[in-house]
């Protein structure tokens, strides 16, 4: 049994239909108003990742935030809806019972999943050169939404802003990070590290608006046994948005391992208010 606090958050159990699990939302990763996005991201690739038909291992995810995820129980299904050679294509949904006794849908997903093969591989996005870890100091604000407790993030540039004073500047951050308190890098966890970016409109307006993310793809470069060789090591992400209009931005982000290897890759849009 473990006790990491990530691992009892992902905790999923065989739900009452075929296809589906039972789970209950974590206080460990709690944001303001719900779940931090990427737990809820992260519970899509635990739910294939617990599935007994799962073929490979993951390579794509795309999560659209239907509404808010509320404290408390939830069903998260995960349906195969097609099976090829190497590959496998999956429909998933978490959803709750709303205050009419009705299940509603907080999340969809889709996830590919295939059986990788050795072949030619490259970076052609090498990892920036950046301040070591060991010299970049951790990053803690009073009152921050809780889930940020369960992150060790060490910023070398892009930082949250000390003073909202309007002042824009570049939407770049570049952050080590890794769970803390340490814990082996896997599927899940990358998935949910690919989506601890605070908002980008924060850093280039120098703003605090409100914001949140409505969809958000994520591509998984790296095998098991590459996330392996990570363990408990840090990861260098980087994000910047690349447009920001009628309600909306972007944002890429790129996670790599301590030695450089470009683990995964992601975009995803955001709604901002003023």
């Amino acid at each position: 049994m473990t006790h990491h606090p990530f691992d009892h958050a992902m905790q999923l159990l065989p739900g009452a239909t075929a296809h589906s699990f039972a789970g209950a939302t974590s206080p460990d990763y709690w944001n303001m108003v719900g779940p931090f996005g990427g737990y809820t991201a992260a519970l899509a690739v635990q739910a294939v990742m617990q599935h007994p038909a799962l073929l490979g291992e993951p390579v794509a995810l795309t999560v659209n935030y239907a509404g808010a995820t509320t404290q408390g129980p939830f069903t998260v299904t995960a349906t195969p809806a097609r099976t090829n050679r190497s590959t496998q294509h999956w429909v998933i949904a978490l959803s709750q019972t709303n205050a009419a006794g009705e299940p509603e849908v907080a999340m969809t997903a889709t996830v590919m999943t295939a059986l990788r093969r050795d072949t030619w591989h490259t970076n052609d996005m090498p990892m920036p050169v950046v301040t070591p870890v060991n010299a970049a100091a951790k990053d803690h604000r009073d009152g921050a939404p809780v889930w940020l407790d369960r992150y060790d993030m060490r910023f070398v540039h892009g930082s949250i802003p000390q003073e909202f004073d309007g002042r824009e500047a570049s939407s770049l951050t570049q952050l080590w990070m890794r769970d803390e308190p340490p814990r082996p890098l896997d599927f899940v966890s990358l998935t949910a590290m690919a989506d601890v970016f605070y908002p980008r409109v924060w850093l280039r307006r120098a703003k605090r608006v409100a914001a949140g993310t409505v969809s958000m793809t994520t591509y998984f470069h790296a095998s098991q046994a590459q996330m392996t060789d990570v363990g408990t090591g840090y990861l260098l992400g980087q994000a910047q948005a690349q447009a920001f209009r009628h309600g909306f931005f972007d944002q890429t982000a790129q996670l790599w391992s301590g030695a450089g290897t470009l683990l995964a890759t992601s975009t995803q849009l955001v709604y901002y208010k003023e």
